[in-house]
Order: structure tokens, then C-alpha cells, then sequence
């Protein structure tokens, strides 16, 4: 395996089998849509993290709720890079494949290590199987394997025989396979069985034969492992070297979904969250409807519209008021979020943008709502844009797009992706302490408000409906300066519009300056946005861990950018923006900073990888050290 640290092979008494350490490993468990593969890859993911590793996760699976069985467009997969130091990107290949069909196979074994370790069911490779995966015959009879640590793996039959004691039917007791094959992998990785099993007995509480089958399948995959000596080695990955502090694995969509909650909180008022359920999403509603408890009201509108124009008047009542959406959702919205610019009402919503254009590719990752978020009103609507760059980085970007809200009195866009969305890592618990309130303050006095009077910052006052002697218009209509009535002159117009404009472009005092991890000027910088920096940093440390001279920015606020990136880009001879679109942050800091740039672009549905970001740099720096 490509990632061992050295050739320290030793025995781990009273076990015979050797065990071989690693700095970090990357597994993926593949197999059709209805086998489980996300729950396997997330409870090894959890048990990672309980052990101390740091972990980077990428779950791909279909768009289709139930695709076709056994064919490749039904491929689900979940990967996991768990390592013993800090690792910011899932693995661009991997070490150790599970393969449930000979589907899951054919789609993934491209990405496995030459020398790394395949795990196949062999009882799913029946002649309809291979058929449904276009096999001409059967792989594992082959030696194209031979590459490869190929084990052949009886899971189907195993598990079976092994949960026959519960009473359960074929169907049923097939179902728990997967467990079988997480079993497998625990013994593999010398992971313990007791979170999971803790886990089972939660989950399929009323379901008591339910759960005595996952705990059946689990032990004996495990079991397997022990008594089989069908392996040749184990892997060891020791806990990573984290700052201190409580640890919990967590999703982009649950970080965002807290980042809102403890927003609510820093900021002393109730949250409403309305929206329409749409892949990626989804999953904040679902995070926020089970915490009622902090003053959090959810509403699931009939459509995207609805749901844009029900935060709206959340914000006009007094709420923090946020959505979710993504790529088709965030189209339908922009009439309304017109509104909330218009009647500057702070606002947050959520862009968990997916593969576009339309319907797209709902459950694959994508980077091309940037134009959208920043200019897809009508009129002149400027509002502030900001991304999140990493699972855990959902939770501060979401409490910094609220405080920007509140304190300017406007809409703010927070672009996370798929990939974040739906990828975890090891979050540390903040102390309370380390959250900064956020200030609020409404008009309460009849004598001095005016609806439209601004104050240093540009912002208008936030007077709550039923307050004594404050009624004012509201709605889309150009309002008249200062008193807010409603008015058509043309000069009340501009002056209206130049108002909207400045007060967005002053967020920049509250934008902090950008930084380059590198060299601060040179002939190379490498600029990156919301998701990808992982990959790029990550390849950008391997490039100067080589010898080659590059640095890397990483921006954070698209809109406005931060003040000083400008003069900071100018200081480089060469550009290359890396984005998972056809260069739209490149189009943008062409058009502001006239600089000219290089792209990287890829919209596959996937990620960067690691390798697609250095082979690029070694072209471009002829693959020479300095």
C-alpha cells in the first residue's frame, strides 16, 4: 500500500498475523444503492474518529432513490482517507476497495493502489449480475487481478448463515451483508466492534431481531478476519496529533445546521428556517427540525418560492431568518431574495450547490452557482457572498454570514457544495467563550425613526411589526431616502440604488485582509474557493515539500473581495485559478483586478483530486525544483 511509513512489519501478540503501520489509509465501500454502503462507510468513519484519527469522507451515490440493480449507473460508494496526522482532502485513490457486485467492481476498481487490498462478495457474481455490470464473463476467474490483494469473500452466504438464529427471512437477513463486510474491515484496521454495536442496539430498538442480526453479521465478519488467516497482514493507523478538545465527526449540512442554531443563540432570537426539500440539502431541514428546543421553527413550503418569500417576512417579524437550497432552487428564489434586498432585511441563504445546469446532477458536487449567487437578480442587487471551505468550516461560516446580515441589514449568500455537504470530519466543540455575541439592537423609539435613515455602516434601522408608533411601507417598490415612503423619482431612484451598492462594498471593513500560505510574491500562486481547498493546499504542500516555488490563496469572501487582494495578486507573474466550473472566480478577478489568469477547471461531479492539481503545477513549473 502506497501510504506505509516504513517497512516496520512486526506481530501483535497473541495474534499471529502481522501488522504493518500507516501514516494514513484510504478505504472505500462500494456496492449497489440498497446494500448499505453509506451506513458501513459512515460507521467506520465514526469509529475512526472515536479511535483519534483525523478522517476526510466522500460519499457518491446515485440520484435515483432505488436505480436498477447491479448496474453501474446503481453504483453507491462511500470512501474514508483516516490518518494519524492532519489531512484535509478524502484520498485520491484508495488503498482497500469493497466490492458487493461485480458492478461496484467494474465502476471502482480504476481508483484502487496497484498492490492494494480488494475485498469481493464472489456470491453476487451470478451470470445476471456480470450481465447487468457488461462482464463477458466472470473477473474473478481471470488473473486481471493479479495487481492486486485479492480476497474472495463468500459475504452473502456468511451472513446468512450467521443471523439464521434470529428468525429472520432471506430477504431481510441478506440485508445485514453489510455489516458482514464492516466486520471485515474493523478486524482489518483493528477498529472495535463496541460503538457500533452500541449504535445497532439505538437504532433497531424496537426491531430487537432487527438488531440481533447486525450484531450477528458484524461479529462474524469480524470473527472472519480472526480465524480465517486468509490475510496476510493487518494495517495500524495511530490517533492523530489534534489540538486538544472535545472531537465530533460531523457533515457540512449538521455544521451548517448548528452554525444556524448557535447563531440564533450569539444573537438572542428565534431562528426560522424556511425551504423546500432539494438534494443536497435537504438534510439541513431535516438537523434543524429536531431542535425545536432552541427556539428553532422549520417550514416545508410547497416550492422553492414560497419558501424564499416565508423567510422574507420571518426577517420582517424579527427572526433569523435563513434558507436552503441549491443550484435549480437557488434560481427560483432570486425574485425573492430581490425582495429581501429591497426591504434590506437581514437574511441568510444557503447554497448547497450540486452539478448544473437544471436538474443537473442532484447528488454529484459542483462549484457553478457563483455567478448566480453574486449576480443572478434583476436591477442592481448587490448583496454579500461567502463559501465555506471544509466540512467543519460549515459552522463558522454560517455564524459569520449571520452576523454580516444583522449588523448590514441584508441578504447574505453562503455557497457551501456537495462535497462538503455531505462529507465529514472532526469538528472540535467550541467552548462558549470562544463565540462572540452577536449585537442587535431594533428601533423602540417613535420620535427619532426613520424607516430608510442609515447609520454609519449604511445600514437601515430593523423596527419590529407591533412596535408602538413605528409603522412603516414595506414591499418591493423603490422607497423614498430616509422616510421610506414609497417614491418614483428618478434621482430618489439612483440615490436609492448608490446607497444599496456602497453599503454592500463597506462590508469589506469586516472582511479581513487575504493571506498566502507560501511565499507572499513570486512567479506562481495558486487561488482556490469554497471546496476545493483541500485539494489544492494539499497539493500545493507536496509541491513545496518537493522543492517548488508556489504559494496558495485561499478566498473566502467573493463578495466583496477582501481589500487587499488586488495588490496581492499583482505580485505574482503567473495565476492559476482551481474551481469545479468553467472559470467563473477566474472571470471575476480578471474583470476586477484586470490580472490575468490561468484555470483549472473540471466539472465531472466529482472533486479535485490531489494528483489533477500537481500534475497541473509540474507542467507549469516543467516539473523541476527550485
Amino acid at each position: 500500500m502506497g501510504t506505509a511509513t516504513g517497512t516496520d512489519v512486526h506481530s501483535d501478540p497473541p495474534r499471529a498475523t502481522p501488522i504493518r503501520e500507516l501514516a494514513q489509509a484510504a478505504v472505500r465501500f462500494a456496492g449497489d444503492s440498497g446494500d448499505g454502503m453509506q451506513l458501513a462507510g459512515s460507521q467506520f468513519t465514526a469509529t475512526s474518529a472515536m479511535f483519534g484519527n483525523d478522517i476526510a469522507t466522500f460519499p457518491d451515490f446515485p440520484a435515483e432513490i432505488r436505480a436498477p440493480m447491479g448496474t453501474l449507473a446503481g453504483v453507491s460508494g462511500f470512501q474514508i482517507n483516516f490518518a494519524s496526522r492532519r489531512i484535509f482532502t478524502p484520498g485520491d485513490r484508495v488503498d482497500v476497495l469493497v466490492a458487493m457486485n461485480p458492478a461496484a467492481l467494474k465502476v471502482n476498481l480504476p481508483d484502487l493502489v496497484e498492490g492494494g487490498v480488494l475485498i469481493v462478495n464472489e456470491d453476487e457474481f451470478t451470470p445476471a449480475n456480470l450481465q447487468r455490470a457488461q462482464y463477458d464473463g466472470n473477473p474473478l476467474e481471470t488473473d486481471a487481478f493479479r495487481n492486486y490483494q485479492l480476497y474472495k469473500i463468500p459475504v452473502t452466504t456468511q451472513t446468512l448463515g450467521a443471523v439464521r438464529e434470529t428468525g429472520l427471512g432471506q430477504r431481510d437477513a441478506g440485508r445485514c451483508k453489510n455489516f458482514y463486510a464492516l466486520g471485515v474491515l474493523f478486524w482489518l484496521f483493528e477498529r472495535q466492534l463496541e460503538p457500533t454495536i452500541r449504535w445497532i442496539n439505538a437504532k433497531f430498538g424496537k426491531a430487537p431481531a432487527v438488531a440481533a442480526a447486525n450484531r450477528l453479521a458484524l461479529e462474524a465478519g469480524y470473527n472472519f478476519g480472526e480465524t480465517t488467516e486468509i490475510f496476510g497482514e493487518r494495517f495500524r493507523v495511530r490517533p492523530a496529533q489534534l489540538e486538544p478538545g472535545t472531537y465530533r465527526n460531523i457533515t457540512g449540512n449538521q455544521a451548517t445546521a448548528l452554525g444556524i442554531v448557535t447563531a440564533g443563540e450569539l444573537a438572542g432570537k428565534p431562528v426560522f428556517y424556511g425551504s423546500y426539500p432539494i438534494t443536497p440539502a435537504s438534510e439541513i431541514l431535516h438537523e434543524l427540525s429536531g431542535m425545536k428546543t432552541f427556539d428553532v421553527r422549520v417550514f416545508q413550503a410547497e416550492d422553492e418560492i414560497a419558501a424564499m418569500c416565508a423567510v422574507v417576512g420571518a426577517a420582517f417579524a424579527g427572526a433569523l431568518a435563513v434558507t436552503g437550497t441549491s443550484g435549480p432552487g437557488m434560481a427560483l428564489k432570486q425574485e425573492a431574495i430581490g425582495l429581501g434586498v429591497m426591504t434590506e432585511l437581514p437574511m441568510l441563504i444557503v447554497n448547497v450547490q450540486r452539478g448544473g445546469p437544471s436538474t443537473g446532477l442532484p447528488t454529484k458536487t459542483e462549484q457553478s452557482d457563483l455567478w448566480q449567487a453574486i449576480l443572478g437578480r434583476n436591477g442592481d442587487c448587490p448583496l454579500p457572498v461567502l463559501a465555506a471551505q471544509s466540512p467543519a468550516d460549515c459552522f463558522w461560516a454560517t455564524i459569520e454570514a449571520a452576523r454580516i446580515a444583522v449588523k448590514y441589514m441584508t441578504p447574505v449568500v453562503l455557497l457551501t457544495d456537495g462535497y462538503l455537504a455531505q462529507g465529514s470530519e472532526p469538528w472540535r466543540i467550541p467552548a462558549p467563550a470562544e463565540l462572540t455575541p452577536i449585537p442587535i439592537q431594533h428601533a423602540t423609539d417613535p420620535l427619532t425613526f426613520k424607516p430608510f435613515q442609515r447609520n454609519e455602516v449604511g445600514a437601515r434601522p430593523w423596527a419590529i411589526p407591533g412596535t408602538p408608533n413605528l409603522r412603516h411601507r414595506i414591499g418591493g417598490l423603490e422607497k423614498e431616502d430616509v422616510t421610506g415612503n414609497v417614491c418614483y423619482v428618478p434621482e430618489n431612484h439612483q440615490r436609492m440604488t448608490l446607497h444599496r451598492a456602497r453599503k454592500i462594498a463597506g462590508i469589506v471593513r469586516d472582511v479581513p485582509d487575504q493571506e498566502v500560505y507560501g511565499e507572499p510574491e513570486g512567479d506562481l500562486l495558486v487561488v482556490s474557493w469554497g471546496g476545493t481547498f483541500g485539494a489544492v493546499r494539499t497539493a500545493v504542500e507536496r509541491a513545496r515539500e518537493d522543492g517548488q516555488v508556489v504559494s496558495h490563496a485561499h478566498i473566502r469572501w467573493l463578495h466583496p473581495f477582501p481589500q487587499n487582494l488586488g495588490t496581492l495578486l499583482k505580485r505574482f507573474r503567473r495565476i492559476l485559478v482551481c474551481e469545479l466550473n468553467m472559470g467563473q472566480l477566474e472571470f471575476l478577478l480578471r474583470g476586477n483586478f484586470l490580472v490575468d489568469t490561468l484555470g483549472l477547471h473540471k466539472v465531472q461531479g466529482r472533486p479535485f483530486r490531489v494528483s489533477d492539481i500537481r500534475e497541473h503545477l509540474d507542467a507549469l513549473l516543467g516539473g523541476q525544483a527550485s
